[in-house]
């Protein structure tokens, strides 16, 4: 079964990239549809050059950084808005606008305040704070009440109780709520460099590839992109479960 599925995967692959080729020729214009074997040698010709790999890596690196510090921010908020409800009343206006505002609009306004290599990490960070706000927060509203009458039965701290009750009660909620935040600060992370420009980015090397009619090289690194979110989002998985399973959780999905 698990052979079958490996060769319906290959099989799916190549369909595309025929599919490509062929989009490809009926246009008849490298500027428009750039071909498989074009991309591919211009993806060959970056993976040589240095500022390739540290284009990718300070990309990585700066929305890691929005990512971490909204999972510590949203899942502090959570646990204030818990402790003190009124709390609730006062952040839910923010975390609604957040949501419902285009992130193009945050990006725009994100340069007026801060400096532009630090725009993508900002916007990870705002994209990915309601999600874990909001996850976090119904995880800790749902803990079992039964699991918290027995602990104030057994005369348990307040330490005791956070470790033993409401941390893996929370446990699923937090972990579907970091791997779709991670989903999310990749693409608005580099869509923020498309639009700021920051040295040495995927979002700048994207922009200068449009701007020159470089189709090749706009296609290499979109596949780039593509690939990077998806090591990236199994990688962050494979970790997360390793954690979670040490914690006594089964991360589900």
């Amino acid at each position: 079964m698990k052979n079958k599925n490996i060769i319906a995967k290959i099989f799916a692959v190549v369909f595309w990239i025929f599919m490509w080729q062929m989009v490809s020729i009926w246009v008849g214009k490298e500027m428009l549809v750039a071909s498989p074997l074009a991309v591919i040698k211009v993806f060959g010709e970056l993976v040589i050059e240095k500022t390739f790999w540290l284009s990718i890596l300070i990309s990585l690196l700066r929305i890691l950084i929005g990512f971490a510090t909204a999972v510590f921010v949203g899942t502090l908020l959570a646990v204030i808005t818990y402790a003190m409800p009124k709390g609730y009343y006062l952040f839910y206006p923010i975390i609604s606008v957040i949501k419902a505002t285009p992130v193009a609009s945050f990006i725009i306004l994100a340069l007026l305040w801060i400096n532009s290599t630090n725009v993508p990490a900002f916007i990870a960070f705002l994209m990915v704070l309601p999600i874990i706000w909001s996850n976090v927060s119904t995880g800790i509203k749902n803990t079992d009440k039964k699991l918290l009458e027995m602990a104030a039965v057994y005369k348990f701290g307040r330490i005791k109780t956070i470790r033993l009750i409401y941390v893996p009660q929370c446990m699923d909620y937090f972990y579907t709520a970091c791997i779709m935040g991670i989903g999310f600060a990749w693409k608005a992370g580099i869509a923020a460099e498309v639009i700021c420009t920051p040295k040495l980015s995927i979002g700048s090397n994207l922009y200068n590839a449009k701007i020159y009619l470089e189709t090749p090289q706009l296609f290499a690194w979109t596949g780039v992109v593509i690939s990077m979110s998806i090591v990236v989002e199994k990688l962050f998985k494979r970790t997360m479960k390793t954690a979670f399973h040490k914690h006594g959780s089964g991360g589900e999905e």
